[in-house]
């Protein structure tokens, strides 16, 4: 049997939902759905004293949150992602009479909640709406040459929430030079440059971008001096 891949250690119970087929190194039974890691070896959830617990998949974060609160035991369940190389969450395992209360308790406050994430929704729009703004401003002030409505777009994009892109990153909230720069550079290697075409027929991403370095920095020298294009 080829061994389990180790998740990193957590406080707390863990469980896996395993990828290939495995069978419980104590009763034998499986293949199991989900297992517990001891000393190496896969164990059933009866085996690992978890039976009793029910699957509640992740989704919902109160639900998730008073489940727990309310379970003397519970276990995050895992599951290996080979693209990322990583464990994710996959939900919990917790008491049945604990999910069962939790539900009552959600369905009692659902309007309140709900009238809540429009609120935090409002207001992280207005938030992501002001740090566009400034985003775009600081364009404008490195490179007056680029056009408002360009400078505008280049910001928009950038600073999509969640996007893990430049404008998102540490260096980007504080609109440092290096990330704002970062950011128009790549508007124009992809906006005004043939690279997306050239990666589109095979060729690399390094030579693509060594081929179009000159058209990129001739803009960007251009927009820096003050000078809109052609």
């Amino acid at each position: 049997m080829a061994p389990i891949a180790t998740p990193p250690h957590r406080t707390g119970l863990l469980v896996i939902q395993p990828l290939k087929k495995r069978h419980c190194g104590e009763c034998r039974t499986g293949p199991l759905a989900l297992l517990v890691l001891e000393e190496g070896l896969p164990r059933c959830l009866d085996c690992a004293d978890l039976g009793h617990l029910v699957f509640l998949p992740r989704g919902d974060t109160a639900l998730t949150r008073r489940s727990r609160e309310g379970s003397a035991l519970s276990a995050v369940v895992v599951r290996f992602n080979r693209r990322r190389s990583r464990y994710e969450r996959q939900g919990v395992l917790v008491e049945e009479a604990a999910l069962a209360r939790a539900e009552e308790r959600c369905l009692a406050d659902a309007e309140a909640r709900r009238r809540r994430r429009v609120r935090d929704a409002r207001r992280r729009e207005a938030e992501d709406l002001r740090f566009t703004d400034a985003f775009a401003r600081e364009i404008r002030r490195l490179f007056p040459g680029c056009p408002a409505d360009r400078a505008r777009a280049i910001a928009a994009h950038a600073s999509v929430r969640g996007s893990a892109r430049v404008g998102r990153s540490a260096a980007g909230r504080a609109l440092s030079e290096a990330a704002v720069t970062a950011a128009v550079r790549a508007s124009v290697r992809h906006t005004d440059t043939a690279y997306d075409q050239m990666l589109m027929s095979g060729v690399p991403r390094h030579e693509a971008r060594r081929r179009i370095t000159g058209t990129v920095d001739a803009t960007l020298r251009g927009w820096h001096a003050g000078r809109a294009p052609t």
